[in-house]
């Protein structure tokens, strides 16, 4: 939602911010597979260290490096439909990476499916829309999308290792946090499943008014 209703104002903060990319001679691919890289080595330092908040911290700047890509692909002029397929498919193993770390430090294996189950259903019904008519990418502003999901997971790894000084444990609060994570990402699928069913309905019926007799 941040993303689609905001998108012309974010946008040129990406840009300015990938500036050093650009004079490295860095390609929007080669950014998006630095990010891949970057967020699965902050993962797998997780599962060492177990701290979540230096996860949440080192999470945060990782993600943030990934989210140049598409800003590098503007000012080079290099946006391509392969580029967009493949920051794609990464972000969903982003995902994938960061939510099975946590569940294998905290041992929250079911929330952490029906969190993601829920981040890969928002994205399919989208997906799923665009196999049948054509939609606009960018029309799309729903309430838990990626950079949503992103700023929720690192605030709640940096809750929870704060919380702790509290009295509060890590694992509850990264308990709350995921199911409060798989909720809004199931609702979110909902949503856009709703929105594409409107879509598709009217597309039937401009369909059938085009073409009153049908096969017969």
């Amino acid at each position: 939602m941040i993303d689609g209703l905001f998108k012309r104002h974010i946008d040129p903060l990406w840009e300015s911010m990938a500036t050093p990319l650009i004079r490295i001679g860095m390609t929007p691919n080669q950014v998006t597979a630095t990010g891949l890289a970057l967020v699965v080595l902050t993962s797998g330092l997780y599962l060492w260290h177990g701290n979540p908040l230096v996860f949440g911290v080192t999470l945060a700047f990782a993600f943030a490096f990934d989210a140049l890509d598409g800003a590098v692909a503007r000012r080079r002029d290099m946006c391509t439909k392969s580029g967009g397929y493949f920051d794609a498919m990464v972000d969903r193993y982003q995902e994938l990476v960061v939510l099975a770390a946590i569940a294998a430090v905290a041992d929250l294996w079911w929330l952490a499916l029906l969190a993601f189950s829920g981040g890969v259903l928002t994205s399919y019904a989208k997906a799923r829309t665009a196999i049948e008519i054509p939609i606009s990418n960018e029309a799309w502003p729903d309430l838990f999308e990626r950079l949503e999901r992103i700023i929720f997971l690192c605030a709640v790894l940096i809750a929870a290792g704060i919380l702790p000084v509290a009295g509060i444990g890590a694992r509850p609060v990264l308990a709350v946090g995921l199911g409060l994570y798989a909720a809004l990402s199931h609702l979110t699928a909902v949503q856009r499943i709703a929105r594409a069913v409107r879509l598709l309905q009217a597309a039937d019926m401009r369909s059938a008014e085009d073409n009153p007799g049908g096969g017969s």
